[in-house]
């Protein structure tokens, strides 16, 4: 038999010992999958005005865009997916020894106002917010999207920089260097072709890690050879291994640059390590190959933005592969912030030592 009053009153509570005081958790403690959806938490700041008052050293924006798809849709659906990909609040990097939030300012501005089968529109208004993300000093981080969203986003930052140079290190499965896909010349297998068409890219500065299967044909490589084009096939990696190639990269893309950009299609690790990608290519990296590639990047020049493309959470199986670009952003962030530390973020001098300590197993 209940022992209450009747009725609710001020003593259920009291009853229930509900009218004690209780600590109470800002929102950027409360656990990974409580509270408003942003990426690590970060503060969500819109408002260009704002952006250029605080002057962020980062800033995360989603391009939720697939219209450029030739396979498996989905891709439009990613930054979400990857903003709510993490079950830790922690941001202390074990690999780096650093928590890059205590060193840099890093904000989430949301996504880029997408209108869904108009490709035009959303190349044009990426372009334009990109500039405007910009003009605040920030490094963008781009949440994709399909990878026709690189060319408006490299060529806003490689405009902004003008005259200085940008370099690209392009990781996927496929060159994306084609003229056309079945006559379009605007979708997720183009964008490379058209950065260096336009001079966005100088052709010897991009260089590419990670091709593997039967696309594209001989006669695009011809093309991407008379450009200059340098790239490390996955049987370069099975025979060398990341670290070497990577650092070939490096040193590749710095000949030609002060600053690099990097292009993540999450199609250059393996399918079994993620299976969430709208063109899948079996054989290729491990996914922690690809973090350790990034925070050898990042820790060896500064960064002119990154992205992380053809996440397709329809086609993903338990988050691995949102998983897997949440890190891949904060194994970015946390390079940077190493270079921040020890006053090399504007050096474009590779810390050979730095290298090494992410070189072990």
């Amino acid at each position: 038999m209940s022992h209450l009053p009747e009725g609710p009153g001020p003593d259920l509570a009291r009853a229930h010992g509900w009218d004690r005081p209780v600590p109470r958790l800002p929102e950027d403690e409360l656990p990974a999958y409580a509270g408003e959806l942003t990426w690590c938490k970060r503060p969500r700041i819109t408002a260009t005005s704002e952006l250029v008052r605080r002057r962020p050293d980062v800033v995360v924006v989603g391009v939720p865009f697939d219209d450029g798809v030739s396979h498996r849709p989905g891709a439009r659906l990613g930054p979400r997916a990857i903003r709510g990909a993490t079950s830790t609040n922690g941001d202390y990097s074990l690999a780096l020894d650093i928590e890059p939030f205590r060193i840099l300012d890093v904000v989430d501005v949301g996504d880029v106002d997408i209108i869904p089968a108009w490709p035009g529109r959303s190349h044009a208004v990426t372009y334009q917010r990109m500039r405007d993300f910009l003009d605040s000093g920030a490094v963008p981080m781009v949440l994709g999207g399909d990878h026709s969203i690189t060319w408006p986003v490299v060529s806003a930052i490689a405009a902004h920089a003008w005259p200085a140079r940008v370099a690209m290190i392009h990781f996927d499965a496929h060159a994306d260097t084609a003229d056309d896909e079945q006559g379009v010349r605007t979708g997720h297998g183009t964008p490379m072709r058209r950065l260096i068409e336009s001079g966005a890219i100088a052709g010897p500065a991009l260089v590419q890690i990670g091709l593997r299967g039967y696309w594209p044909p001989p006669a695009v490589f011809d093309w991407m050879r008379a450009q200059g084009m340098r790239w490390h096939p996955m049987t370069e990696i099975e025979a060398r291994g990341i670290d070497a190639v990577v650092d070939d990269a490096i040193t590749e893309a710095l000949q030609h640059a002060d600053r690099i950009y990097v292009s993540v299609d999450i199609d250059v690790v393996d399918p079994g390590m993620a299976p969430g990608t709208g063109t899948p290519e079996p054989g290729g990296l491990l996914a922690r190959e690809l973090l350790r590639a990034i925070r050898r990047i990042a820790l060896a020049a500064p960064l002119a933005g990154l992205d992380v493309m053809e996440v397709s959470p329809p086609w993903d199986h338990a988050e691995v592969t949102a998983m897997l670009a949440h890190r891949c952003v904060l194994e970015a962030v946390s390079g940077m912030a190493v270079r921040r530390r020890e006053g090399h973020d504007r050096s474009t001098t590779i810390d050979r030592s730095a290298l090494a300590g992410v070189s072990a197993p």
